[in-house]
């Protein structure tokens, strides 16, 4: 007996094409030199460092490309330290947990795809900004960043545990990091998995996530796809691409429309270098984000999930 989830996973990708869309949609968005941010002055007035950024937020490594002038990286820095800053605001996390334990590495204006304003890479586990076009786009990526970290806390990587395999991943696991996942699971995001209907460790806080996940791509019932997913692979369809109803991505754009809508809304927060043009943008009348009502109930879970994951980062912190 198949899974409303792994049911939903076969329609997803039944009803898009196979083509691979060139850019992300963040490419279509402007760059602003100028920003009008509300919200808490974490500096004092003072200005950060690229390097300040890394320890404030626990970042394990900061690239900065050779082309960025002193001018640029001094604007960039105070840009990203304070949209960093105001996500774990918002999600009411401890500026640490925003570096995945040490494990996120960051890029400006350094090792950037053409056309597209900013990216996450898996194999590097990097999220990179470009020097004039990563501005907007900061929540959508680091969705993406937190959705491929969280994947091996959440799920069991079914293929460990046949025995000729879990050697194959062992000896990998001794020569070169500490993760439990075979090599064809290393990319893979907590998204994705749990619409392929992955069996997922037991843990409360893997049951709050589970239910954001069951709130953004199932209907209320949880028998069917959400309108959402119905819009995403319409747009994929119209577009000639799959990009748009990919689990990670449909995530990324909640999290991101929710950042922006309710942001204000809660932690009397405004920041265009964070997160824009989810509201109202050609993409947003075309059905590409949650609407209005489906964002408060992501939102919900979405709080009630990093909540606790805070409070527990902060407890096993104050444990060392």
């Amino acid at each position: 007996m198949f899974s409303i989830r792994f049911c939903v996973n076969v329609l997803v990708i039944a009803l898009v094409t196979t083509e691979v869309c060139l850019a992300s949609h963040h490419s279509l968005l402007n760059h602003q030199r100028h920003f009008e941010r509300i919200g808490p002055d974490y500096r004092n007035g003072d200005s950060v460092s690229f390097l300040d950024i890394k320890h404030t937020f626990g970042l394990q490594h900061i690239r900065v490309g050779k082309w960025v002038n002193r001018e640029e990286s001094a604007l960039a820095a105070n840009l990203i330290f304070d949209s960093l800053a105001d996500l774990a605001n918002i999600l009411a996390v401890p500026p640490e947990l925003i570096g995945l334990r040490g494990s996120l590495r960051f890029a400006f204006g350094h090792g950037g795809q053409k056309g597209v304003q900013a990216h996450y890479s898996p194999a590097y586990r990097e999220l990179a900004l470009a020097k004039n076009a990563g501005a907007g786009a900061l929540a959508h990526e680091y969705w993406h960043a937190f959705d491929h970290y969280i994947a091996d806390k959440m799920f069991i990587d079914d293929s460990i545990l046949d025995p000729y395999l879990s050697s194959l991943v062992l000896s990998e696991q001794t020569a070169n990091t500490s993760r439990t996942f075979s090599r064809a699971n290393l990319f893979a995001c907590a998204s994705d998995n749990w619409l392929a209907d992955k069996s997922i460790i037991a843990h409360p806080l893997n049951k709050k996530l589970s239910s954001l996940f069951k709130v953004t791509l199932l209907s209320a019932n949880g028998q069917e796809p959400h309108d959402y997913v119905r819009r995403s692979i319409a747009l994929d369809k119209q577009q000639r691409c799959h990009y748009f109803a990919k689990p990670t991505e449909m995530m990324a754009r909640a999290f991101e429309s929710c950042i922006e809508m309710y942001s204000q809304d809660y932690a009397e927060i405004s920041n265009p270098y964070l997160v824009n043009s989810t509201i109202d943008s050609p993409l947003t009348k075309h059905g590409a984000y949650p609407d209005a009502e489906h964002c408060r109930e992501i939102y919900q879970a979405m709080m009630e999930y990093f909540e606790p994951l805070g409070l527990a980062f902060d407890k096993q912190q104050g444990a060392k």
